[in-house]
């Protein structure tokens, strides 16, 4: 009964803090980030950065017309290319990497950070499909 008793205790002790990072990170998103709604987020793209955080070939098969693909996995590298003066809109496949890199973002000084609610699953504005031949 013992080892059972310390699995247990082991894997609440996972759970929860699971739960307490989690909760970090939407406090943290909502001090850096504003998350926009598909249709918030289309307003204005033309004065905006739309960087997509999926990888390369999720970006290739579909994307958000007017977007850049900067992978996650390559961003702590490029985020520099982004302007500080120009509004960013960030989105992926969820919440969570457009929040770690708004984080990222917003250490090194940029402050018109946004998410689009919901990853590009929610989106309903113009979209650029890759050309099948």
């Amino acid at each position: 009964m013992t080892l059972l008793k310390l699995i247990n205790t082991v894997l609440l002790s996972v759970l929860l803090l699971m739960l307490i990072w989690l909760l970090y990170l939407r406090y943290k998103r909502k001090k850096v980030a504003k998350i926009l709604t598909s249709h918030d987020f289309n307003e204005d793209l033309r004065r905006t950065q739309i960087i997509d955080l999926r990888e390369v070939d999720e970006f290739k098969a579909e994307h958000i017309l007017g977007a850049r693909n900067i992978p996650f996995s390559q961003f702590k590298l490029r985020y520099k290319e982004l302007r500080m003066d120009t509004p960013i809109r960030l989105y992926g496949e969820g919440m969570a990497l457009p929040t770690r890199a708004a984080i990222q973002l917003y250490k090194a000084g940029y402050r018109d950070i946004a998410i689009l609610k919901g990853g590009y699953s929610e989106w309903t504005g113009k979209t650029k499909k890759a050309e099948h031949k």
